[in-house]
């Protein structure tokens, strides 16, 4: 939890393509007294502004190849291959990484895709990032395989995509150091996880639990309610007062009489 002038605030590290509008609105209503800021990193980070302390956690492309650090899988995308529109993969639904063996394969240096072998023919060059590698695509070059995400983030006129059926697939996860699973950690867990406010381990969690416990407090009652508190008091008393005076008078009465009786 970093601080801020005006108090704590969140610093979230987005890897390029990651989409967080959902959880970041869910935040922003459930948190609305805490910032949230969103740190764009580089994919080749691996998580290092999360194991400095830049960021308080963040939302990866793995894997990481870091220890220290406390990683939930959130869900994976599948891989597409980028081609010129005038492409013949353009006339597919998806191919497979058999029917680019034909094709130059570009394959960037700033690529997480966890490839066994490598379809195609290798570029001479590998490009330094994913976003050269799109240029090179665009100009004729090649092909490049990207997570979904990744390719409609660099999305353009001339270019389009499509699934690789047998392609690795791209992982993305919630990251924060290990040691440091803070109160505003726990309440963005919660909130990828789909818990509800109430159900949270978090900040808001205990903050509605206060809240709660305050309400189900008793209310100060008026004059007349205490007034007809104590009549009702003084009543109870009475009656419970004559019955005990009546179950005296009868044990009495039964005694008296059986001792007349024996006479």
């Amino acid at each position: 939890m970093t601080e801020q002038a005006g108090g704590p605030s969140f610093r979230l590290a987005i890897a390029p393509g990651v989409t967080p509008a959902k959880w970041v609105g869910v935040w922003r209503t459930r948190l609305a007294d805490v910032p949230l800021e969103l740190v764009q990193v580089d994919v080749l980070d691996r998580g290092a502004v999360v194991t400095d302390r830049t960021v308080d956690a963040g939302l990866l492309r793995l894997p990481l190849g870091r220890e220290g650090l406390s990683v939930i899988p959130l869900y994976t995308e599948i891989p597409v291959v980028v081609v010129p529109k005038d492409h013949v993969v353009a006339a597919f639904d998806e191919v497979s990484s058999e029917e680019l063996a034909d094709e130059v394969f570009l394959h960037p240096l700033d690529d997480l895709l966890e490839w066994e072998t490598l379809p195609g023919t290798p570029a001479q060059e590998r490009p330094a990032t994913t976003a050269a590698a799109i240029e090179l695509v665009a100009a004729g070059v090649g092909v490049v395989v990207v997570p979904q995400s990744v390719a409609r983030l660099h999305h353009r006129k001339d270019l389009t995509y499509r699934p690789v059926s047998d392609g690795p697939q791209s992982r993305i996860g919630f990251v924060w150091p290990e040691d440091e699973t803070t109160e505003l950690v726990e309440e963005f867990i919660g909130i990828v996880r789909g818990r509800t406010a109430n159900s949270s381990r978090g900040r808001a969690a205990q903050q509605d639990a206060t809240k709660a416990s305050g309400d189900q407090q008793p209310k100060p009652r008026t004059k007349a309610q205490e007034k007809a508190a104590a009549a009702r008091r003084e009543t109870d008393r009475k009656a419970a007062a004559a019955r005990k005076a009546g179950t005296r008078g009868g044990k009495l009465t039964g005694k008296r009489l059986g001792k007349r009786g024996n006479r």
